[in-house]
């Protein structure tokens, strides 16, 4: 069996596609070419990992359950499969030696937590005994059980290659006014652009694509205009929020709170527009109207946050499993691929009708977990993935809008009280308890989402 899940690449570049990579052979310098198949044994259902080198007599490895990539969705799917096949049975491929908790770069960007909190040896998160395959993915085939991967040496030496769609980019990064807190490379440079605005735009963007947690490009907008009123430098800033969105945010309870958010603070929105050009030495971007195509309009700016285009995974757009879009093709139910029953998702690459987040991957555990062990004991999966996902909009240094919903763009919140409004209690859960569950929790495959305790808290009702 396969689950297909988001690599953990360090981002030089961006989790949680999610960060959707483009194409990772930009983020390598492969020094080895040793090529391992994992080909599926065919009298028993399960994968066999069979080693070729060019130099030594390969050697079989034996699994039932192979893991592609190590990223909250991997990890978290090998620790359950592990506990229900033991760990001998389960491998997962993954090339990066960091794992990040990339959910808390907003804070890093503005200055309340340290990039270095975030991140963990990816030894330090692997399930025990579970096999690591340090390899990048070459190639998906499932019509022949085989997938082709390439041991390397790697050296990350370039951005994301989501930034380069967008002309001046990456290199403008190297202008202190620029910064991204979709990469662990550039979120710092957010904080520092902020400590060292002085007057002028602070320009925030949203692309014109997918993107990993799409309350993420107006959470630094809110943080960095709560910093300058704070030191003093707000009458002297025009905060402005460009995004290729018709809509401020999906859902329209949680929007209509942000409207007001934006109009009490006097920040400035622009709908249907996309970011496509930034000449850091003028700082100068350059956005299109996506309502009238070929119109533009260039800001100046003494801040810019980029959130870079993102899209399927190259590896999974080029092979059978994708859908027409590139995204890897499930049953929005059970999280088995449409076509090929020995194939499972989770996470960011996945053709899944929800938003792109932690939280999302957490509930779709839960539901991916009770799905396997059903189809390893030939029966039909009997639970439904509604499409749980949440966004902790985060509004100011002590404040959250708690956004959960499901497929149907319906808020399916966890506690009885209003999520719409700014609280304190969800800032205190966004920056110290999620972080607490996600290492201890979520990636040891004990946390499948709120869902039992929204039940208790509605008493059932819900």
């Amino acid at each position: 069996m396969l689950i297909v899940s988001e690599p953990q690449t360090i981002y030089l570049s961006i989790t949680e596609l999610l960060l959707t990579r483009n194409d990772l052979s930009l983020w390598f310098r492969p020094r080895m070419a040793a090529l391992r198949h994992l080909r599926q044994c065919p009298s028993t259902g399960i994968l066999i990992s069979q080693l070729h080198t060019s130099s030594c007599a390969s050697a079989k490895q034996h699994y039932k359950m192979l893991v592609l990539g190590g990223g909250s969705g991997g990890i978290t799917m090998s620790a359950r499969m592990k506990r229900m096949m033991g760990a001998e049975n389960v491998a997962v491929v993954e090339p990066s030696e960091m794992h990040y908790y990339q959910p808390i770069w907003t804070l890093v960007g503005a200055g309340a937590k340290s990039v270095a909190s975030s991140g963990r040896p990816t030894a330090s998160v692997m399930p025990s005994g579970v096999k690591w395959v340090k390899s990048k993915v070459q190639e998906i085939n499932p019509d022949t059980n085989t997938v082709l991967y390439k041991k390397i040496n790697y050296v990350p030496t370039n951005l994301h290659s989501s930034y380069m769609q967008i002309k001046g980019l990456p290199e403008g990064f190297e202008h202190p006014k620029i910064g991204s807190n979709y990469s662990v490379q550039t979120v710092e440079k957010t904080w520092k652009a902020l400590q060292n605005f002085k007057e002028g735009n602070a320009v925030f963007t949203f692309p014109n694509t997918p993107v990993k947690c799409a309350g993420a490009p107006q959470k630094i907008m809110y943080l960095s205009d709560a910093f300058l009123r704070k030191t003093g430098k707000r009458d002297k800033a025009k905060v402005i929020y460009n995004t290729s969105l018709p809509v401020l945010f999906g859902i329209k309870k949680y929007a209509d709170s942000l409207w007001d958010i934006v109009k009490r603070r006097d920040l400035q929105v622009n709908l249907r527009q996309n970011l496509i050009e930034v000449r850091a030495d003028k700082q100068e971007a350059v956005f299109e109207n996506l309502d009238k195509p070929g119109e533009t309009k260039v800001f100046e700016y003494e801040m810019l946050h980029v959130t870079p285009p993102m899209g399927p995974h190259l590896v999974i757009k080029g092979s059978p499993l994708a859908d027409e879009a590139g995204w890897l093709d499930l049953n929005k139910d059970t999280l088995q691929h449409n076509k090929y029953p020995n194939v499972f998702g989770i996470g960011d690459c996945t053709n899944l009708p929800t938003a792109k987040t932690g939280a999302a991957v957490a509930a779709q555990s839960a539901i991916l977990n009770r799905t396997i062990s059903k189809v390893l004991k030939n029966e039909k999966p009997d639970k439904k993935y509604d499409g749980y996902t949440s966004c902790p909009l985060v509004t100011s240094y002590n404040t959250v809008i708690l956004a959960e919903f499901d497929y149907n763009g319906q808020p399916l919140e966890t506690f009885p009280i209003n999520q719409a409004k700014e609280r304190r209690l969800m800032y205190h859960m966004k920056a110290d308890v999620m972080p607490h569950l996600y290492w201890h929790g979520l990636l040891r495959g004990l946390w499948g989402g709120p869902g039992p305790y929204r039940k208790v808290f509605h008493l059932g009702m819900k």
